[in-house]
Protein backbone atom coordinates (compact mmCIF):
# COMPACT_ATOMS: atom_id res chain seq x y z
CA UNK A 1 0.00 0.00 0.00
CA UNK A 2 1.61 3.39 -0.72
CA UNK A 3 2.46 5.94 1.56
CA UNK A 4 -0.59 8.59 1.87
CA UNK A 5 0.22 11.67 -0.65
CA UNK A 6 1.62 14.52 1.05
CA UNK A 7 2.79 17.23 -1.21
CA UNK A 8 5.14 19.87 -0.37
CA UNK A 9 4.18 23.20 0.76
CA UNK A 10 6.40 24.04 -2.07
CA UNK A 11 4.55 22.74 -4.88
CA UNK A 12 1.45 23.62 -2.65
CA UNK A 13 2.29 27.32 -2.93
CA UNK A 14 2.96 27.61 -6.62
CA UNK A 15 0.28 28.13 -9.55
CA UNK A 16 0.56 25.59 -13.08
CA UNK A 17 1.78 28.06 -15.50
CA UNK A 18 -1.71 29.29 -17.10
CA UNK A 19 -0.46 29.30 -20.52
CA UNK A 20 0.63 25.85 -20.18
CA UNK A 21 -2.38 24.20 -19.15
CA UNK A 22 -4.39 25.91 -21.94
CA UNK A 23 -1.76 25.25 -24.85
CA UNK A 24 -2.15 21.44 -23.00
CA UNK A 25 -6.01 21.48 -23.17
CA UNK A 26 -5.77 22.49 -27.00
CA UNK A 27 -3.20 19.61 -27.42
CA UNK A 28 -5.83 17.37 -26.10
CA UNK A 29 -8.63 18.96 -28.34
CA UNK A 30 -6.56 18.45 -31.21
CA UNK A 31 -5.90 14.56 -30.71
CA UNK A 32 -9.83 14.04 -30.42
CA UNK A 33 -10.03 15.13 -33.87
CA UNK A 34 -11.23 18.93 -33.36
CA UNK A 35 -10.16 21.54 -35.45
CA UNK A 36 -8.36 24.05 -32.91
CA UNK A 37 -6.57 27.58 -33.65
CA UNK A 38 -3.64 27.53 -31.40
CA UNK A 39 -1.37 29.66 -32.80
CA UNK A 40 -1.89 32.84 -31.28
CA UNK A 41 -1.50 31.11 -27.10
CA UNK A 42 1.50 30.37 -27.15
CA UNK A 43 4.98 32.52 -27.39
CA UNK A 44 6.61 31.05 -30.22
CA UNK A 45 7.81 32.10 -33.42
CA UNK A 46 6.41 31.14 -36.87
CA UNK A 47 9.73 30.77 -38.86
CA UNK A 48 12.72 28.68 -38.47
CA UNK A 49 16.05 29.46 -36.86
CA UNK A 50 18.79 31.07 -39.28
CA UNK A 51 20.05 28.19 -41.63
CA UNK A 52 23.46 27.96 -40.09
CA UNK A 53 21.88 27.03 -36.67
CA UNK A 54 20.07 23.73 -38.72
CA UNK A 55 23.29 22.90 -40.75
CA UNK A 56 25.33 23.26 -37.35
CA UNK A 57 22.81 20.96 -35.40
CA UNK A 58 23.32 18.00 -38.22
CA UNK A 59 27.42 18.31 -38.04
CA UNK A 60 27.28 18.57 -34.13
CA UNK A 61 25.55 14.83 -34.27
CA UNK A 62 27.76 13.88 -36.88
CA UNK A 63 31.47 15.25 -35.68
CA UNK A 64 30.40 13.83 -32.20
CA UNK A 65 29.37 17.19 -30.22
CA UNK A 66 26.91 14.82 -28.17
CA UNK A 67 28.88 15.05 -24.76
CA UNK A 68 28.67 16.92 -21.79
CA UNK A 69 29.98 20.08 -21.68
CA UNK A 70 31.38 22.28 -18.83
CA UNK A 71 28.08 23.29 -16.58
CA UNK A 72 28.10 27.28 -17.61
CA UNK A 73 28.43 26.31 -20.82
CA UNK A 74 31.70 25.83 -23.56
CA UNK A 75 33.97 28.47 -23.88
CA UNK A 76 33.53 28.72 -27.44
CA UNK A 77 30.00 29.86 -26.47
CA UNK A 78 30.38 32.11 -23.88
CA UNK A 79 32.96 33.73 -25.97
CA UNK A 80 30.63 34.28 -28.73
CA UNK A 81 27.69 35.60 -26.30
CA UNK A 82 30.71 37.98 -24.74
CA UNK A 83 31.14 39.33 -28.55
CA UNK A 84 27.50 39.68 -29.53
CA UNK A 85 27.03 41.84 -26.15
CA UNK A 86 29.81 43.90 -26.60
CA UNK A 87 28.46 44.42 -30.51
CA UNK A 88 25.42 44.81 -30.41
CA UNK A 89 24.60 46.34 -26.57
CA UNK A 90 27.76 47.84 -26.06
CA UNK A 91 27.98 45.71 -22.47
CA UNK A 92 31.53 44.11 -22.18
CA UNK A 93 31.87 40.30 -20.15
CA UNK A 94 34.25 38.05 -20.04
CA UNK A 95 33.46 34.12 -20.60
CA UNK A 96 33.43 33.87 -17.01
CA UNK A 97 30.67 36.02 -16.09
CA UNK A 98 28.50 33.76 -18.86
CA UNK A 99 25.77 30.86 -17.79
CA UNK A 100 24.72 29.02 -20.38
CA UNK A 101 21.32 27.07 -19.58
CA UNK A 102 18.58 24.86 -20.37
CA UNK A 103 16.47 27.51 -21.21
CA UNK A 104 15.65 31.35 -19.68
CA UNK A 105 13.38 29.87 -17.41
CA UNK A 106 16.17 27.95 -15.89
CA UNK A 107 18.54 31.19 -15.51
CA UNK A 108 15.83 33.59 -13.88
CA UNK A 109 15.21 30.61 -11.57
CA UNK A 110 18.57 30.20 -10.95
CA UNK A 111 19.06 33.61 -10.38
CA UNK A 112 16.34 34.01 -8.12
CA UNK A 113 17.76 31.21 -5.93
CA UNK A 114 21.56 32.90 -6.22
CA UNK A 115 20.05 36.44 -4.73
CA UNK A 116 16.93 35.97 -2.99
CA UNK A 117 15.50 34.14 0.14
CA UNK A 118 13.02 34.42 2.66
CA UNK A 119 12.36 37.96 4.13
CA UNK A 120 13.58 39.62 1.01
CA UNK A 121 11.01 41.06 -1.90
CA UNK A 122 11.04 41.01 -5.07
CA UNK A 123 9.32 44.24 -7.07
CA UNK A 124 7.07 42.41 -10.30
CA UNK A 125 5.67 44.62 -12.80
CA UNK A 126 2.17 43.74 -14.04
CA UNK A 127 0.66 42.82 -16.13
CA UNK A 128 3.87 40.54 -15.89
CA UNK A 129 4.93 37.11 -17.51
CA UNK A 130 2.94 34.28 -15.74
CA UNK A 131 6.32 32.71 -14.09
CA UNK A 132 7.67 35.59 -12.36
CA UNK A 133 5.96 35.30 -9.03
CA UNK A 134 5.90 31.74 -8.70
CA UNK A 135 9.64 31.88 -9.67
CA UNK A 136 10.27 34.37 -6.86
CA UNK A 137 8.53 32.59 -4.14
CA UNK A 138 10.26 29.49 -4.81
CA UNK A 139 13.19 31.39 -3.76
CA UNK A 140 11.43 31.93 -0.84
CA UNK A 141 11.58 35.81 -1.29
CA UNK A 142 7.64 37.51 -1.48
CA UNK A 143 6.49 38.57 -4.46
CA UNK A 144 5.54 42.66 -4.74
CA UNK A 145 3.28 43.87 -7.52
CA UNK A 146 3.60 46.47 -9.33
CA UNK A 147 0.92 48.53 -11.52
CA UNK A 148 1.62 49.54 -14.42
CA UNK A 149 -1.41 51.22 -16.77
CA UNK A 150 -2.68 51.18 -20.31
CA UNK A 151 -2.67 54.68 -20.61
CA UNK A 152 1.39 54.62 -20.45
CA UNK A 153 1.62 52.12 -22.56
CA UNK A 154 2.44 49.38 -19.49
CA UNK A 155 5.57 51.15 -19.10
CA UNK A 156 6.77 51.08 -15.71
CA UNK A 157 6.46 54.45 -13.48
CA UNK A 158 9.39 55.61 -11.65
CA UNK A 159 7.54 57.41 -9.12
CA UNK A 160 5.82 53.90 -8.30
CA UNK A 161 8.76 52.51 -8.64
CA UNK A 162 10.67 54.33 -6.09
CA UNK A 163 7.45 54.23 -3.93
CA UNK A 164 8.08 50.34 -4.10
CA UNK A 165 11.41 50.27 -3.04
CA UNK A 166 11.90 49.25 0.96
CA UNK A 167 14.64 48.09 3.33
CA UNK A 168 13.59 44.41 2.14
CA UNK A 169 13.37 45.09 -1.57
CA UNK A 170 16.08 43.02 -3.76
CA UNK A 171 15.22 42.83 -6.58
CA UNK A 172 13.39 44.35 -9.73
CA UNK A 173 12.38 42.50 -12.32
CA UNK A 174 12.46 44.17 -15.90
CA UNK A 175 11.41 42.31 -18.80
CA UNK A 176 11.88 44.98 -22.35
CA UNK A 177 10.49 43.96 -24.45
CA UNK A 178 7.57 43.21 -22.24
CA UNK A 179 6.18 39.59 -22.45
CA UNK A 180 2.52 39.96 -21.77
CA UNK A 181 1.96 43.06 -23.07
CA UNK A 182 4.90 44.15 -25.86
CA UNK A 183 5.74 47.24 -23.92
CA UNK A 184 9.16 48.42 -25.33
CA UNK A 185 10.79 50.59 -23.17
CA UNK A 186 12.49 53.52 -24.44
CA UNK A 187 16.53 54.19 -23.36
CA UNK A 188 15.06 57.75 -22.20
CA UNK A 189 12.61 55.44 -20.05
CA UNK A 190 15.31 53.33 -19.00
CA UNK A 191 16.97 55.82 -17.43
CA UNK A 192 14.39 57.31 -15.64
CA UNK A 193 14.43 54.23 -13.62
CA UNK A 194 17.88 53.85 -13.45
CA UNK A 195 17.95 57.62 -11.80
CA UNK A 196 15.93 56.03 -9.22
CA UNK A 197 17.61 53.00 -8.49
CA UNK A 198 21.28 55.23 -8.11
CA UNK A 199 20.01 56.74 -5.17
CA UNK A 200 22.06 55.90 -1.95
CA UNK A 201 19.35 54.65 -0.12
CA UNK A 202 17.95 52.13 -3.08
CA UNK A 203 21.90 51.04 -3.85
CA UNK A 204 20.77 47.72 -2.17
CA UNK A 205 18.29 46.97 -5.22
CA UNK A 206 19.71 44.54 -7.65
CA UNK A 207 18.06 44.55 -11.47
CA UNK A 208 17.12 41.43 -13.13
CA UNK A 209 16.58 42.44 -16.74
CA UNK A 210 14.70 39.73 -19.10
CA UNK A 211 15.90 40.91 -22.44
CA UNK A 212 15.13 37.80 -24.12
CA UNK A 213 12.52 39.98 -26.69
CA UNK A 214 15.89 42.43 -27.96
CA UNK A 215 15.95 42.02 -31.27
CA UNK A 216 12.14 42.53 -32.13
CA UNK A 217 11.16 46.06 -31.66
CA UNK A 218 9.24 48.26 -34.11
CA UNK A 219 8.68 51.72 -35.87
CA UNK A 220 12.55 51.97 -35.81
CA UNK A 221 12.83 51.83 -32.30
CA UNK A 222 16.53 50.40 -30.92
CA UNK A 223 16.45 48.55 -27.69
CA UNK A 224 18.89 50.01 -24.84
CA UNK A 225 20.18 46.56 -22.56
CA UNK A 226 19.94 48.01 -18.95
CA UNK A 227 23.57 46.95 -17.96
CA UNK A 228 25.00 49.34 -20.71
CA UNK A 229 23.38 52.41 -18.70
CA UNK A 230 25.39 54.44 -16.03
CA UNK A 231 26.17 52.62 -12.79
CA UNK A 232 23.68 49.74 -13.96
CA UNK A 233 26.61 46.68 -14.84
CA UNK A 234 27.57 45.87 -11.45
CA UNK A 235 23.76 45.04 -9.81
CA UNK A 236 22.09 43.91 -13.42
CA UNK A 237 21.48 40.30 -14.37
CA UNK A 238 20.84 40.29 -17.73
CA UNK A 239 18.69 37.43 -18.80
CA UNK A 240 18.97 36.31 -22.87
CA UNK A 241 18.64 33.29 -25.15
CA UNK A 242 17.95 31.89 -28.10
CA UNK A 243 13.95 30.95 -28.25
CA UNK A 244 12.53 34.43 -29.45
CA UNK A 245 14.61 35.98 -31.97
CA UNK A 246 16.53 32.99 -33.27
CA UNK A 247 13.08 30.82 -32.93
CA UNK A 248 15.15 28.25 -31.46
CA UNK A 249 12.18 27.48 -28.94
CA UNK A 250 13.20 23.48 -28.71
CA UNK A 251 17.00 23.41 -28.24
CA UNK A 252 15.96 24.79 -25.01
CA UNK A 253 18.89 27.87 -23.96
CA UNK A 254 19.07 30.95 -22.24
CA UNK A 255 21.91 32.57 -20.66
CA UNK A 256 23.15 35.09 -17.82
CA UNK A 257 25.44 37.90 -18.03
CA UNK A 258 26.26 38.87 -14.44
CA UNK A 259 29.19 40.15 -12.45
CA UNK A 260 31.30 36.86 -11.90
CA UNK A 261 30.37 36.42 -8.30
CA UNK A 262 27.09 36.35 -9.18
CA UNK A 263 27.62 34.32 -12.36
CA UNK A 264 29.73 31.48 -9.85
CA UNK A 265 26.86 30.57 -7.91
CA UNK A 266 24.33 30.98 -10.19
CA UNK A 267 26.65 27.91 -11.89
CA UNK A 268 27.19 26.27 -8.60
CA UNK A 269 23.63 25.84 -8.78
CA UNK A 270 23.40 24.78 -12.42
CA UNK A 271 25.95 21.71 -10.73
CA UNK A 272 23.05 20.53 -9.04
CA UNK A 273 20.58 20.63 -10.90
CA UNK A 274 20.86 19.84 -14.78
CA UNK A 275 24.25 20.61 -15.19
CA UNK A 276 24.96 21.60 -18.35
CA UNK A 277 22.42 22.85 -21.34
CA UNK A 278 22.63 20.11 -24.18
CA UNK A 279 25.79 20.25 -26.40
CA UNK A 280 24.16 20.48 -29.68
CA UNK A 281 22.09 23.28 -28.85
CA UNK A 282 25.17 25.12 -27.88
CA UNK A 283 27.09 24.39 -30.99
CA UNK A 284 24.06 25.38 -32.80
CA UNK A 285 23.80 28.31 -30.89
CA UNK A 286 27.27 29.16 -32.02
CA UNK A 287 26.37 29.00 -35.70
CA UNK A 288 23.76 31.65 -34.61
CA UNK A 289 24.99 33.94 -33.13
CA UNK A 290 27.94 34.01 -35.87
CA UNK A 291 24.76 33.56 -38.86
CA UNK A 292 24.00 37.18 -40.59
CA UNK A 293 21.49 38.93 -38.68
CA UNK A 294 19.75 40.56 -41.37
CA UNK A 295 17.57 37.45 -41.32
CA UNK A 296 16.71 38.32 -38.12
CA UNK A 297 15.82 41.68 -39.01
CA UNK A 298 13.79 40.33 -42.38
CA UNK A 299 11.73 38.77 -39.94
CA UNK A 300 11.33 41.23 -37.56
CA UNK A 301 9.52 43.41 -40.14
CA UNK A 302 7.01 40.71 -41.16
CA UNK A 303 6.07 40.47 -37.76
CA UNK A 304 5.47 43.93 -37.29
CA UNK A 305 3.34 43.97 -40.34
CA UNK A 306 1.83 41.03 -38.65
CA UNK A 307 1.28 43.38 -35.46
CA UNK A 308 -0.43 46.13 -37.60
CA UNK A 309 -3.00 43.64 -38.94
CA UNK A 310 -3.81 42.20 -36.06
CA UNK A 311 -4.45 45.94 -34.53
CA UNK A 312 -6.70 46.53 -37.39
CA UNK A 313 -8.51 43.77 -36.53
CA UNK A 314 -9.24 44.52 -32.77
CA UNK A 315 -10.05 48.04 -33.45
CA UNK A 316 -12.97 46.72 -35.26
CA UNK A 317 -14.25 45.08 -32.80
CA UNK A 318 -16.79 47.65 -30.27
CA UNK A 319 -15.21 48.79 -26.83
CA UNK A 320 -11.95 46.70 -27.06
CA UNK A 321 -8.88 49.06 -26.73
CA UNK A 322 -5.21 48.37 -26.81
CA UNK A 323 -2.00 49.92 -26.55
CA UNK A 324 0.31 49.84 -29.92
CA UNK A 325 3.15 47.59 -28.69
CA UNK A 326 6.94 48.25 -29.58
CA UNK A 327 8.32 45.16 -29.30
CA UNK A 328 8.02 41.18 -28.20
CA UNK A 329 5.13 39.97 -30.66
CA UNK A 330 2.43 40.06 -28.08
CA UNK A 331 -1.08 42.46 -27.66
CA UNK A 332 -3.02 42.96 -24.66
CA UNK A 333 -6.30 44.22 -25.34
CA UNK A 334 -8.33 45.15 -22.47
CA UNK A 335 -11.80 43.09 -23.53
CA UNK A 336 -13.69 44.18 -19.91
CA UNK A 337 -16.41 45.97 -21.49
CA UNK A 338 -17.88 42.47 -22.29
CA UNK A 339 -17.28 41.01 -18.31
CA UNK A 340 -20.91 40.75 -16.75
CA UNK A 341 -22.29 39.48 -20.37
CA UNK A 342 -24.26 36.23 -20.77
CA UNK A 343 -24.08 33.52 -23.56
CA UNK A 344 -26.86 32.35 -25.73
CA UNK A 345 -27.30 29.27 -23.23
CA UNK A 346 -27.16 31.86 -20.39
CA UNK A 347 -23.59 30.92 -19.12
CA UNK A 348 -22.03 35.03 -17.50
CA UNK A 349 -18.82 36.00 -18.60
CA UNK A 350 -17.75 37.12 -15.41
CA UNK A 351 -14.08 37.66 -16.49
CA UNK A 352 -11.43 36.70 -18.66
CA UNK A 353 -10.33 33.18 -17.36
CA UNK A 354 -14.67 32.70 -18.70
CA UNK A 355 -14.40 34.23 -22.12
CA UNK A 356 -11.36 32.21 -22.79
CA UNK A 357 -12.85 28.88 -22.03
CA UNK A 358 -15.88 29.90 -23.79
CA UNK A 359 -14.08 31.54 -26.89
CA UNK A 360 -11.95 27.96 -27.14
CA UNK A 361 -15.44 25.70 -26.09
CA UNK A 362 -17.19 27.35 -28.93
CA UNK A 363 -15.92 29.02 -30.94
CA UNK A 364 -12.10 26.43 -31.04
CA UNK A 365 -9.70 29.68 -30.37
CA UNK A 366 -7.28 29.50 -27.82
CA UNK A 367 -6.15 32.92 -26.23
CA UNK A 368 -4.73 33.56 -22.68
CA UNK A 369 -6.84 35.29 -19.90
CA UNK A 370 -5.12 38.44 -18.93
CA UNK A 371 -5.61 37.68 -15.39
CA UNK A 372 -2.37 35.05 -15.43
CA UNK A 373 -0.21 38.04 -16.31
CA UNK A 374 -1.84 40.09 -13.42
CA UNK A 375 -3.66 41.81 -15.56
CA UNK A 376 -7.28 40.74 -15.64
CA UNK A 377 -9.25 42.99 -17.69
CA UNK A 378 -7.32 41.98 -21.05
CA UNK A 379 -6.69 38.90 -23.14
CA UNK A 380 -3.05 37.93 -24.16
CA UNK A 381 -2.10 36.81 -28.16
CA UNK A 382 0.81 36.12 -29.92
CA UNK A 383 0.93 37.31 -33.57
CA UNK A 384 3.69 35.37 -34.17
CA UNK A 385 1.65 33.23 -36.24
CA UNK A 386 0.41 33.22 -40.27
CA UNK A 387 -1.61 35.97 -41.71
CA UNK A 388 -4.64 33.49 -41.86
CA UNK A 389 -4.48 32.10 -38.35
CA UNK A 390 -4.28 35.93 -37.22
CA UNK A 391 -7.40 36.50 -39.23
CA UNK A 392 -9.40 33.31 -38.20
CA UNK A 393 -8.93 34.02 -34.19
CA UNK A 394 -9.09 37.92 -34.33
CA UNK A 395 -12.57 37.41 -36.69
CA UNK A 396 -14.32 34.59 -34.36
CA UNK A 397 -13.08 36.81 -31.08
CA UNK A 398 -15.00 39.42 -32.70
CA UNK A 399 -18.01 37.26 -33.36
CA UNK A 400 -17.35 35.72 -29.72
CA UNK A 401 -17.56 39.06 -28.10
CA UNK A 402 -20.38 40.70 -30.41
CA UNK A 403 -22.68 37.44 -29.99
CA UNK A 404 -22.66 37.80 -26.00
CA UNK A 405 -25.88 39.41 -24.77
CA UNK A 406 -24.60 42.38 -23.05
CA UNK A 407 -26.25 43.57 -19.66
CA UNK A 408 -28.69 46.42 -20.05
CA UNK A 409 -27.63 49.78 -18.55
CA UNK A 410 -29.57 51.41 -16.38
CA UNK A 411 -31.67 54.75 -17.42
CA UNK A 412 -30.48 57.65 -15.62
CA UNK A 413 -33.40 59.29 -13.83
Amino acid sequence: MAPALRLSSTVRSIDESTTVAIFSKVSDMKSRGEKVNGALCVGQPDFPPPKEALEATAEAAKTGQTIYTAVSGTLQLRQAICKYLLEEKKTSYRPEEIVVASGGKQIIYQAMLALCEAGDEVIVPAPYWTSYPDIVKLSGAKPVILETTAEEGYAISPTALAAAINPKTRMIIICNPSNPTGCAMTGQQLEALAAVLRKPENEHVYVLSDEIYERITFDGLKHTAFAALGGMKERTLTVNGFSKAFSMTGYRLGYLAAEKPIAQAVSKLQGQITSCAASISQYAAVAALNSPLSYIDGKVAELQQKRDLALSLLAKIPEVTCPTPGGAFYLYPDVSAYFGSRTKDGEEIADSTKLCLHLLDEYKVALVPGSAFGGPKALRLSYAATVEDITDALTKLSQCLQALERPKKAKKA
